[in-house]
């Protein structure tokens, strides 16, 4: 038997039996009117919801590109491009203007992170992946601009990208003894042997972020135009992306063709029986995945093994994140421990307190990707300032309770402490200088 079910099997099983748990949450017939009871149930609530729409379309795609960035990427070529010897223009550029590619949420973006972080990208590089991946995503701030006004969505876009680049500048200021130590470890890093040509790896990974993107492609509030066609036509985009990643599977990874071909044949046929149930062909394919890499011998094997480490630190600690905010917060639209009303009252206008609120609230509370645009809405709707709702969108997307949670892991107490607290303070100052232009 293959040795990753003799030592894997019991957290594995855990995991699964949580989820499926989380996913069937029967909590209508258990709800309680007291506000105590209210907020317990919604955290459940929020639980189920994140199980259902969140784990098997954004995480556990998430998990296997970052445990392939772990495997297949060598650390020479993330020292190169995103070190802290690399370029600093080329390393803040691209990783400022990341979230144009990837439409994920605060916690997606966090196996991504740590797999460039754990190769050895500069903390400066690194944060500003860490904070556009979900800031600044096209169709959020294409969305915002439609919903919430062209002003407040061109501030959004404008002030994720500033905020990437100058976030991970301080922090690489603030934390430079620890860089210069990296940097000098750097120096004497072994050249490692690339097992295939640079253009195949960007094929390889422009399929994966191409299946994470359009898998969860939102619906956009009009009917017609590119985005809602994108839309429309997600699940056979994905299911394109899905045939051309099989293929590489066997073509470049080893992966026995007869097997590959095997799980391509009951995916499109679950696919086909079911197509209103898109999960159940998603879900079959990662099954799938998981079977044959689990059972391969060669670095298919080390893929799957580094991306069910990455599953083990980050999925337990995202189920408690996820409980808290959901206590704390509850959903939109519902009350929990923290009415909405108070938030409502304290962010109106464009004083200080207003947007420092703003900003934390939105630093703890959970936004799945496009969901705080319909949250901020009503926000506004019930006299939310215009300083307060931009200090939100730009801390609320980019950071969460869950999320910092799982940074907390990767990264340590103190670097956590000064990222939350520079999103915060810049939020908070960019919030009071757009009310300010806006007369709020």
């Amino acid at each position: 038997m293959n040795t990753f079910w003799k030592d894997e099997w019991k957290p594995l099983t855990l995991i699964t039996a949580v989820f499926i748990l989380c996913f069937y949450l029967p909590v209508e017939t258990l709800q309680d009117s007291k506000r105590l009871a209210d907020s317990f149930w919604e955290s459940l609530y929020l639980v189920r919801w994140y199980a259902q729409e969140h784990v098997l379309l954004c995480l556990i795609p998430a998990f296997i590109i970052a445990g392939a960035i772990s495997v297949f990427i060598s650390q020479g070529a993330v020292m190169k491009y995103l070190g802290v010897q690399a370029n600093k223009v080329l390393a803040y550029g691209v990783a400022s203007v990341s979230g144009t590619l990837l439409a994920v949420c605060s916690c997606t973006v966090l196996p991504l992170f740590a797999g460039i972080y754990k190769r050895g990208a500069g903390l400066g590089p690194a944060i500003a992946f860490l904070y556009s991946g979900p800031a600044i995503n096209v169709l959020a701030i294409v969305l915002t601009a439609k919903v919430l006004g062209a002003e407040l969505g061109i501030a959004r876009a404008i002030g994720a990208i500033v905020f990437s680049i100058v976030i991970g500048l301080l922090m690489s200021l603030i934390f430079r003894k620890e860089e210069q130590a990296k940097a000098a470890s750097g120096l004497v890093m072994p050249t490692e042997d690339e097992n295939r040509p640079l253009w195949q790896n960007a094929v390889f990974f422009f399929v994966m972020v191409a299946i994470l993107v359009f898998a969860n492609w939102g619906q956009p509030m009009e009917t017609s135009g590119l985005w809602y066609g994108l839309y429309a036509a997600k699940w056979w985009l994905t299911g394109l992306f899905g045939l051309l990643f099989a293929v590489l599977l066997t073509s470049w990874f080893n992966l026995k063709s007869a097997w590959v071909t095997l799980v391509a044949i009951i995916v499109a046929a679950l696919a086909f029986v079911f197509p209103e149930q898109p999960l159940a062909a998603f879900s079959a394919a990662v099954i799938g995945f998981t079977v044959l890499t689990s059972s391969a011998q060669d670095e298919a094997g080390d893929w799957f093994a580094s991306s069910w480490d990455f599953a083990k630190l980050i999925l337990p600690l995202l189920l408690i994140g996820v409980l808290i905010a959901g206590f704390l917060l509850g959903r939109p639209g519902h009350e929990a421990m923290l009415p909405s009303d108070w938030i409502t009252r304290a962010v109106g206008g464009n004083s200080f307190s207003a947007n420092l609120l703003a900003s934390v609230a939105g630093a703890f509370m959970y936004f799945a990707t496009l969901t705080e645009v319909p949250i901020l809405q009503g926000l506004i709707g019930n006299g939310m300032g215009q300083g307060p709702s931009l200090a939100l969108l730009l801390a609320g997307p980019a950071l969460s309770l869950p999320n910092l949670l799982v940074i907390r892991t990767v990264m340590g107490n103190a670097k956590t402490l000064v990222f939350l607290s520079l999103v915060v303070v810049m939020a908070t100052a960019s919030g009071m200088f757009y009310g300010f232009l806006m007369g709020n």
